[in-house]
């Protein structure tokens, strides 16, 4: 995966209203749009213009899929108000985010807990993502199986570099709208603010906040590397995306359709999994090229204070035991 295949079209992204094939989405019988954050040539664009293309071959047309990215139909919770009427059909969102209406779709950003992919594959692709999938489907939303990657997350800083907890005290930095995102954050002395992804970029150019935390592919592709100059390693929480459905959307599909349609969602999630790995892994060069200065902090003595402040016991409680449970079989005893 290279860097250009991931940001080339960003630009384009706003002025191409969808992705799909005009003649075979007039001839559909079922025509639905797909919302995302990401610009066009992300990895999840990509597998899943994949994904479109092979659903419309195989449903010799009856289905077509519209590909709307790079927040084009509103904010993540926008969206996700759309989604829950009906006004989109399909949309990826974070976990993280997704815990406003569904608490326990946040576990997977339990602070420090997986400690590489592996592990995180083995959670949610196991009990707990089966766990996470029951509530989710409680909440009268259809969601698939396989959870995409967007990687674990370092934190960006204007002011210095993030050496240990000491540095995070009284530090004004972004979250996403999460009650385990301010949480945390609140538990190591920052001060948190819940602000949507669209309006990351200015928040930090104006200095409402001095700092925050992503992936480094979506450091990378909001370009905060323009308004950051540190960048420090603490892979502090994994982030994934789940694919999520209108329910009554969902029912009205044939259960071929479904059945093609879930098939090759699926196989997208798994196939961008390993892209964003290895974009992760490559674009500390490309950054740095940039200005960013990277630094590796002492994570254990940042984690150690989330257990001074009863982080884990608040969020064990918050989740239940038997979700807490699922995550510790993969992960060991966290507090």
């Amino acid at each position: 995966m290279k860097r250009r295949q991931f940001i080339g079209a960003s630009t384009a992204a706003l002025a191409v209203p969808a992705l799909f094939r005009p003649g075979r989405a007039m001839a559909a019988e079922f025509t639905y749009k797909f919302a995302n954050n990401f610009p066009l040539g992300h990895p999840m664009n990509n597998r899943m213009e994949e994904a479109r293309d092979r659903i419309a071959e195989e449903t010799d047309g009856r289905f077509a899929l519209k590909i709307f990215p790079n927040n084009q139909l509103g904010s993540d919770t926008d969206t996700l108000n759309q989604v829950r009427s009906g006004a989109v059909e399909f949309f990826t969102l974070s976990g993280i985010i997704l815990s406003s209406l569904v608490p326990v779709a946040s576990i997977n950003g339990m602070g420090f807990a997986f400690k590489d992919t592996s592990e995180v594959w083995q959670a949610m692709d196991g009990e707990l993502g089966a766990y996470v999938r029951k509530q989710i489907k409680g909440a009268r939303l259809h969601v698939m199986d396989k959870i995409f990657n967007n990687g674990f997350r370092q934190i960006t800083t204007s002011t210095g570099p993030i050496e240990g907890p000491d540095d995070l005290d009284g530090l004004k930095i972004r979250v996403p709208v999460s009650p385990l995102w301010t949480s945390m954050f609140q538990a190591l002395g920052c001060a948190p603010a819940s602000i949507n992804w669209n309006e990351v970029y200015p928040a930090l150019q104006t200095g409402i906040v001095d700092a925050q935390e992503n992936p480094l592919s979506t450091i990378d592709v909001g370009k905060l590397f323009e308004v950051q100059k540190y960048c420090s390693l603490t892979n502090h929480m994994w982030d994934g995306f789940w694919m999520l459905a209108n329910q009554r959307s969902w029912d009205r599909l044939p259960d071929d359709v479904k059945e093609i349609v879930s098939r090759n969602i699926n196989q997208a999630a798994t196939d961008q999994r390993q892209d964003i790995d290895d974009l992760n892994a490559n674009l500390r060069n490309a950054l740095e090229e940039h200005g960013m200065v990277f630094n590796k902090p002492d994570t254990e003595a940042i984690r150690g204070q989330l257990r001074e402040a009863k982080f884990y016991a608040e969020w064990r409680q918050n989740y239940g035991d038997e979700a807490w449970s699922l995550l510790e079989q993969v992960t060991g005893s966290l507090a």
